[in-house]
C-alpha cells in the first residue's frame, strides 16, 4: 500500500513538473512570437509610409516616418493582445492610426537609433516582468509603449521612476498573499498585471512625460506633477497591499466607522503609513535620478501629492465605485491625475508662481 501511494505521488509530481515546463515553454513562445510580429509590423508600416511619401513627393523625413511607424506598430500589437468581442480588424488599425495621427500633430521625432534603443530596453524590461509572472502579454506591450514614449519625450530616468512603481507594486502584491487570499481580498490571477492595470495607473504619467518634451517652458510644474502621479500610484498600491494585513478592522474614510478589510474606501493606520512610505521613496528616487534638483522639495511635494492622491482614491472608492459609477481602474485613473494636480499646485505655491 505504501509503495502504491508513493508511485502515484511520484507520478503526480512528475506531471506537475512537466506541466510547469510546458507553461514556461508557452510563455517563452508567446514572447518570441509577439516580438517577431511587432518587428514585422514596424517594417511593414515604415515601408508602406515611405512608399507613399516617395511617390507623392511629400516633404516628410524618413526619421519621422520611422518614429511614427514604431508608435503605430506597438499600439496595434497592444490592441491585438487585448481580449475583445469586437472583430480585431477594427480596433487594431483604428487604434494604431489614431496614435500615429496624434503624434504626427506634434511634429516631434528622435533619431531611429534612439527610438530602437528605447523600444528594445522597454521590451526587455516588459519581458522580464512577463517571465517573472508580474505581467501578461498585454501589460508587456503596454509597458513597451509607455517606455518608448516616456524615454523619447522625457528621458530614461523618468521611465525608471515609473518602473519603480511597477516593481514595488508587483512585489508588495505578493506580500502575505496566502493570508489575503484566505480572506478573499487578494489580487486576481496571482497578482499578474494586465494592460488595464498599467494604463489606469500610468496614463497621467504618460501625458505629463509627453508634455515635458512638448512644453519645455513649463518643465518644473510638470516634473513635480509627474513625481506626484507616480507617488500616488505607488502609495495607493502599498496602502492596499500592506494595509489590508493590519491587525484589527480598518475604518471607512467617509464615516470613520469600522469596516471590513479590502472594502472600497476602507483605510487603516498601517495603510496610511505605507502610502507615505511609498510616496517618499518616489520623492527620494526622483532626486537621485536627477529628475528634481532639490531633495527637500522633491520629498515634500511628492509625499504630499502621493498621500493626497491615495486618499482621493479611497474617497472615490467609498462613493462612486460603491455606487457602480466608477470601476477600480477608473478610480485609479482619477486619483493619479488628482495626485499630479496637487503636487503641481504645491510647487507653484512654494515657488511663488
Amino acid at each position: 500500500m505504501g509503495n502504491h501511494s508513493s508511485f502515484f505521488s511520484e507520478r503526480g509530481f512528475t506531471a506537475d513538473f512537466e506541466s510547469e515546463k510546458s507553461r514556461r515553454r508557452q510563455r517563452r513562445f508567446s514572447i518570441i512570437w509577439s516580438s517577431i510580429f511587432l518587428a514585422l509590423r514596424i517594417i511593414a508600416a515604415f515601408v508602406a509610409a515611405s512608399w507613399i511619401v516617395y511617390w507623392q513627393n511629400l516633404p516628410v523625413s524618413y526619421n519621422f516616418i520611422f518614429f511614427i511607424a514604431v508608435i503605430g506598430a506597438v499600439t496595434g500589437s497592444l490592441f491585438e493582445s487585448i481580449p475583445s468581442k469586437i472583430d480585431r480588424n477594427i480596433p487594431v488599425p483604428l487604434g494604431a492610426g489614431m496614435m500615429m495621427w496624434i503624434f504626427e500633430e506634434f511634429r516631434y521625432w528622435v533619431p531611429p537609433e534612439k527610438m530602437l534603443v528605447a523600444l528594445v530596453f522597454s521590451l526587455f524590461l516588459g519581458a522580464l516582468a512577463y517571465r517573472a509572472k508580474i505581467a501578461d502579454v498585454s501589460a508587456l506591450l503596454s509597458a513597451a509603449l509607455l517606455g518608448v514614449l516616456i524615454i523619447v519625450f522625457s528621458g530614461l530616468p523618468w521611465f525608471l521612476l515609473l518602473l519603480t512603481f511597477f516593481i514595488l507594486g508587483g512585489g508588495f502584491t505578493r506580500y502575505k498573499y496566502a493570508y489575503k487570499e484566505s480572506i478573499g481580498i487578494a489580487q486576481a490571477k496571482n497578482g499578474i498585471r494586465s494592460y488595464e492595470n498599467v494604463f489606469s495607473n500610468s496614463t497621467a504619467a504618460l501625458v505629463l512625460a509627453v508634455a515635458y518634451g512638448v512644453f519645455p517652458d513649463q518643465s518644473l510644474p510638470i516634473i513635480y506633477a509627474y513625481m506626484g502621479t507616480v507617488a500616488t500610484a505607488t502609495g495607493d498600491t502599498l496602502a492596499s497591499e500592506i494595509g489590508t494585513t493590519a491587525k484589527g478592522k480598518p475604518i471607512m474614510i467617509t464615516t470613520l466607522k469600522p469596516s471590513e478589510p479590502g472594502s472600497d474606501g476602507a483605510v487603516s493606520l498601517l495603510g496610511e503609513l505605507a502610502a507615505i512610505f511609498g510616496s517618499a521613496i518616489i520623492g527620494v528616487l526622483g532626486y537621485a535620478l536627477g529628475i528634481s534638483s532639490d531633495l527637500f522639495l522633491s520629498v515634500l511635494i511628492t509625499t504630499a501629492g502621493g498621500f493626497f492622491g491615495t486618499n482621493i482614491d479611497s474617497l472615490l472608492g467609498a462613493t462612486l465605485q460603491k455606487r457602480g459609477l466608477l470601476s477600480n481602474s477608473g478610480v485609479n485613473f482619477a486619483a493619479t491625475f488628482a495626485g499630479a494636480g496637487v503636487s503641481a499646485a504645491i510647487y507653484l505655491l512654494v515657488s511663488g508662481f
